[in-house]
């Protein structure tokens, strides 16, 4: 009974010691297989170390005592609101956006000397945002100078100037500055919408002045087309009674050269007076001196 207790004894430790073989090849077998995120790397550590290992996304073979600290390397936005003195004294408030990302190659870099990817931000580049917009301001004469296109440029490509020069060696890369908005004192905001109220007033009576003017050249361009029209047809009426007069003169000269003509007229004057009963007619010499009638057609005889 003793050896058969002994031989139970012995199975059940054997069997304890496989399981917990096995669950420690599934430890390291899970330990070794390292699998990292698309848009991601892995920055291996070892007792407290960084070992300067990284691992791009994809799976992975690794060491199986190495911890790994995962950053996003993908391009992120930060926004910043900072209120911003210029040269005049007056606060500016500006919002301001920063496109960055964490460079893949040094990512080992910033967790050995920050921390990970929340650290580095905190700690090099909003403080140095905040400080570089304040100092860019006040070289800005006034605040108004802000709504400026030549000022916003002027401010954006400094800030992103000195951005690159002191976060890519901190392992940042700084891609884009982005002028989002700018507050200026109510005072002055009032006083620039004042100004725009009477600039488009103004523009509004130019536009006005500008109609009537049209509208005066248009009638102006009427009144003289009509009055070449009036000419041309004064111009056409003298035409025509000048060839009236023309023709009546002609037919005078040639009447007074024939005078065939005028008794023929005078005959057929007479033929249409002699179809009035009523009427008498009376022929007389013409070659007489004193012409004296012929005779009297028409006159009731009593």
């Amino acid at each position: 009974m003793i050896n058969a207790s002994n031989a139970k004894d012995r199975i059940s430790t054997k069997g304890i010691v496989i399981i917990i073989g096995l669950l420690a090849i599934l430890f390291i077998v899970n330990k070794s297989i390292k699998t990292v995120p698309v848009g991601h790397v892995a920055v291996g550590t070892m007792f407290g170390k960084v070992t300067g290992k990284q691992l791009e996304s994809g799976l992975h073979v690794v060491n199986p005592l190495y911890r790994w600290a995962l950053f996003d390397v993908r391009e992120k936005t930060h926004d910043e609101r900072a209120s911003v003195p210029t040269q005049d004294q007056l606060q500016t408030q500006v919002h301001v956006s920063i496109q960055y990302k964490i460079i893949d190659e040094m990512a080992s870099k910033v967790l050995k000397e920050t921390g990970r990817f929340e650290q580095a931000i905190t700690v090099h580049l909003v403080p140095k945002l905040r400080s570089v917009i304040r100092e860019q301001g006040k070289t800005i004469p006034r605040a108004e100078d802000f709504f400026k296109e030549e000022t916003q440029e002027q401010l954006q490509s400094h800030i992103l100037e000195e951005l690159v020069t002191y976060l890519t060696p901190k392992g940042i890369e700084v891609r884009a500055v982005l002028i989002r908005d700018i507050t200026l004192p109510p005072f002055i905001t009032k006083a620039i919408e004042s100004k725009k109220e009477r600039e488009q007033e103004v523009e509004k009576q130019k536009a006005e002045l500008e109609r009537f003017r049209t509208e005066q050249e248009q009638q102006v361009a009427a009144a003289m087309a009509n009055r070449r029209a009036a000419e041309e047809q004064a111009a056409r009426q003298r035409v025509l009674a000048d060839a009236q007069a023309y023709e009546i003169t002609k037919l005078n000269e040639a009447v007074g050269q024939n005078p065939s003509y005028i008794k023929l007229q005078a005959i057929e004057a007479l033929k249409a007076i002699s179809k009035d009963p009523a009427s008498k007619v009376y022929f007389l010499n013409g070659e007489s001196p004193n012409p004296l009638p012929l005779m009297m057609l028409g006159d009731d005889k009593k």
